[in-house]
């Protein structure tokens, strides 16, 4: 079929899939000619379902929207919102909708999705139950929940767990009901569903697993269900989660042909018996027998549709790829291929870490060419072995599903997949389409993979070639060092302005990457921007700076009071042990002459640190990339070698420093003579007492590649000192590369040390007076960012385990005990290979 110009293509439902047809329309030129009108049954354009439950982790509606701001306008497409399609007269080739307005057509495209199926029991429509399928369903549970306390959710699979996480999150003790004897029962097996249902228990949710929901009881609104079991719940709210029945109400009355369980028959061009009308999405049967309840088949759907009607026939559908990969409830599921192992033959590689929750399945043929797999706790490597689905992969899948250090030699990439692997399930991209590339954005833009639900992205990235003209990313063509002299020299204050003015075209508007945001937030942070957490800012950091903690091995984290010098008074150290008994964290004195305490969960931190702020304490910026300690020896005042006060000079550098934000981890000591015992030049920024004044020392690096500091300046003065110090770090700060210590932006800077030496001493570039003034307003606008963070609700409010349940510890931070104190406890791990 061919579209002529003047024609009229009416699409009947505008959501998801609806959007995507659009946009294959105007991908072929057919919205350059024909009239194209959209009728939509809700109230607001398209938006992403896949993502609706973000709603409730305060993404808005309008962010969730799938459309393109100008695309309705620059295609010149007719779009009628809350007035949905009633009646298709097929003869006279018109459909009219609820308010009476009759539209003609000569292609009409049915999208018309699915809708929630609700048990046929008694109560079932008691002012209390609701659906979870729009954004108008969430606002009204939203609504509801207000003055509930308990809430059960009938249905176990994806939506269910996503409706319990949102109820949870709302405050309320939550109940799963499951019919089939496991949650999830279509994507993940026996023992995957038991790795869930222990992660979710542990959550403090309760899941009813082999029972039916028999009656809603109440007086007008809900206040109990009864279950096939004989047993009661009780439950002011119920939602019902359990599946979606294919909308095909318009087409059955019209005469076209469906399905006995439902869907609109369609050929593999999405065509149906009438050659003027084509069905897309959930709402269709076809060609292979099957309803797709996903998006990525619908997308592939409306791409057939569109060409189809453009007049290519080249394309068509005959199947799809029903891989899933969600985080539920804070926990990775994913599935993907034969994950139920249902080829004759197939043989399952099973590795299972109960105390983690973690659950693995492979399923590989004889020959060893992966079938399929389950992936529960940790999904990590779903971007690479969904697409090795029908491949032998080229290490064994017994090395696969084992944790990094336990597994294979070398790990497993993306380069390692063939090039017609398919990449992005939900646009059909393959390896082979994306190499090609330049960058994530471009890909998005050329292909639209990643564009989807998002599990593409990590792989993607991967994928794709370091930047090759000197930028710091796919989004900035800038090096660090100009986009810090573009804030500098404009007072940039947010990631969004500088990545809009000064990003790469094709990167501007949008979300950015995982290098060059947190290196845009160290660069605002340097500058004197507020709290890390305020606005902004909070997005921008990674794990431990968005905790203000450094995450261990287990999941929990570490507390570093500041020690500056290493001094401390005996209360200091009492408050230090009482906080560490009272909290059962478990204590040690490290290298840099301070307290570490570990062991705590997020969700402590707030208390911990409010009890340490009380007594005096700040935060030691172990988290940070920002200056961590000045170590001293105990100088002149204790030691008969020493010849200078090292231990007031190491206090007055650390409290100067303290919290300066800088491209990677600062760390200095002041040694009191000759002798050296602070180690001060194997470090950032090292001083040495002489007779006459301090040496000072830059460039150390007492780390994995070692490097002896070296001499910059002399026998200074205190202030002296001081000074140089200000202008070495600001310096430094200023044209280092991301993530490069001191000792390397030492070697890599052109001139190196004599270049730094004309700089910093001998003001050769004349910037002195400004490096000065840098650091005069860090010192001046320092202020403890845990002291303000405990001072501050909405702060606070991120130390949650679970965004969606907060006040739930994390059930996977686990200790035992050992000489007198705690460590993480270690995985329970089985590997198993079983023939079926």
């Amino acid at each position: 079929m061919t579209t002529e110009p003047g024609r009229t293509i009416l699409v009947v439902g505008h959501g998801m899939v609806g959007q995507r047809f659009l946009e294959a329309l105007a991908d072929n030129g057919v919205t350059a000619d024909a009239r194209v009108v959209v009728l939509g049954e809700e109230p607001r354009a398209a938006y992403d379902r896949v993502h609706l439950t973000s709603y409730f982790s305060g993404t808005t509606p309008d962010e969730l929207s799938m459309v393109e701001e100008g695309f309705i306008e620059r295609h010149g497409i007719e779009l009628l919102l809350g007035d949905p399609a009633e009646r298709v007269d097929r003869a006279a080739r018109t459909v009219t909708t609820r308010a009476g307005r009759s539209f003609a057509y000569d292609v009409l495209v049915l999208a018309t999705g699915s809708y929630p199926f609700v048990p046929p029991v008694p109560g079932k429509d008691l002012t209390g139950c609701f659906v979870y399928r729009t954004i108008e369903d969430l606002l009204a549970i939203e609504a509801y929940a207000r003055t509930a306390t308990t809430g059960a959710v009938v249905g176990g699979g994806l939506l269910g767990l996503e409706a319990a996480g949102a109820l949870k999150g709302l405050g309320l003790t939550t109940h799963i009901v499951e019919f089939a004897p496991r949650l999830m029962p279509a994507q993940v097996d026996d023992g995957g569903g038991a790795a869930l249902l222990r992660t979710i228990e542990n959550m403090g949710l309760s899941v009813h697993t082999g029972v039916g929901t028999q009656e809603v009881t109440g007086e007008g609104a809900v206040d109990g269900m009864l279950l096939s079991d004989g047993s009661r719940l009780a439950t002011d709210l119920v939602v019902f989660s359990a599946g979606v029945r294919p909308r095909d109400q318009l087409a059955r009355a019209c005469g076209l042909p469906v399905g006995e369980r439902g869907g609109i028959v369609v050929d593999e061009h999405c065509r149906t018996e009438d050659p003027a009308v084509f069905a897309i999405g959930e709402c269709a049967l076809t060609s292979d027998g099957k309803v797709y309840g996903l998006v990525a088949p619908g997308y592939e759907m409306a791409v057939t549709a569109a060409e189809a009607i453009a007049g290519g026939l080249e394309k068509s559908f005959t199947g799809a790829d029903m891989s899933t990969k969600l985080k539920l409830l804070g926990v990775d599921v994913a599935s993907f291929g034969d994950a139920h192992g249902a080829t004759d033959g197939s043989l399952d590689v099973v590795y299972t870490d109960a105390r983690s929750g973690i659950y693995k399945k492979l399923v590989v043929s004889p020959d060893g060419t992966l079938l399929g797999g389950v992936l529960v706790g940790d999904a990590e490597m779903y971007g690479t072995l969904r697409p090795l689905t029908g491949h032998i992969p080229p290490i064994p899948a017994e090395q696969l599903v084992l944790p990094a250090g336990l597994g294979a030699p070398v790990a497993l990439g993306p380069e390692a997949l063939p090039d017609d692997a398919v990449i992005c399930s939900c646009h059909n991209v393959t390896k082979g389409a994306v190499t090609p590339l330049s960058s994530l954005p471009e890909v998005k833009k050329c292909t639209r993979a990643g564009t989807g639900c998002g599990s593409c992205v990590k792989t993607l990235e991967k994928l794709l070639p370091k930047t090759g003209d000197g930028g710091l990313c796919d989004c900035f063509a800038k090096t660090r060092q100009e986009l810090y002299e573009i804030a500098l020299a404009l007072r940039v204050t947010s990631y969004e302005a500088l990545l809009d003015d000064h990003g790469r075209e094709s990167a501007r508007g949008g979300d950015g990457c995982e290098i060059c945001k947190p290196a845009v937030a160290s660069i605002l942070a340097s500058l004197g921007n507020g709290h890390i957490l305020d606005g902004g800012q909070a997005a921008l950091q990674d794990t431990n700076d968005h905790f203000l903690a450094n995450i261990q091995r287990n999941g929990s984290y570490s507390i570093v009071p500041r020690i500056p010098g290493g001094e401390i008074t005996p209360e200091k150290l009492i408050v230090i042990g009482e906080v560490a008994r009272d909290h059962g964290l478990y204590t040690k004195i490290t290298g840099g002459q301070r307290i570490d305490l570990f062991g705590a969960r997020v969700d402590q931190l707030p208390q911990i640190w409010a009890k340490l702020v009380a007594a005096g304490f700040e935060s030691g910026h172990a988290y940070g990339k920002s200056l961590r300690t000045v170590k001293s020896c105990v100088g002149r005042t204790w030691c008969r070698y020493g010849v200078q006060d090292s231990v007031k000079m190491a206090i007055q550098l650390e409290l100067r420093y303290r919290g300066l934000r800088s491209p990677h981890k600062l760390k200095s000591a002041v040694s009191g003579c000759a002798r050296e015992c602070a180690e001060a030049q194997s470090k950032d920024f090292g001083v040495i007492a002489t007779a006459n004044g301090w040496n000072l020392y830059v460039g150390g690096n007492g780390g994995a590649t070692p490097r002896h500091a070296d001499l910059l300046a002399q026998d200074l003065s205190d202030a002296e000192l001081v000074r140089l110090i200000d202008r070495f770090l600001m310096f430094y700060i200023r044209t280092a590369d991301r993530l490069e210590r001191t000792s390397v932006w030492l070697e890599r800077i052109e001139g190196g040390l004599k270049h730094v030496e004309d700089v910093v001493v001998h003001d050769s570039l004349g910037i002195c007076d400004e490096l000065e003034a840098l650091m005069a307003t860090h010192v001046d606008d320092y202020r403890d960012e845990w002291a303000e963070t405990i001072e501050d609700p909405e702060r606070l409010a991120r130390f949650v385990s679970f965004v969606n349940a907060p006040g739930t510890p994390d059930p996977t931070v686990r200790f035992v005990p050992e000489r007198g104190q705690i460590k993480p406890e270690l995985p329970v791990l089985t590997l198993e290979v079983a023939a079926r």
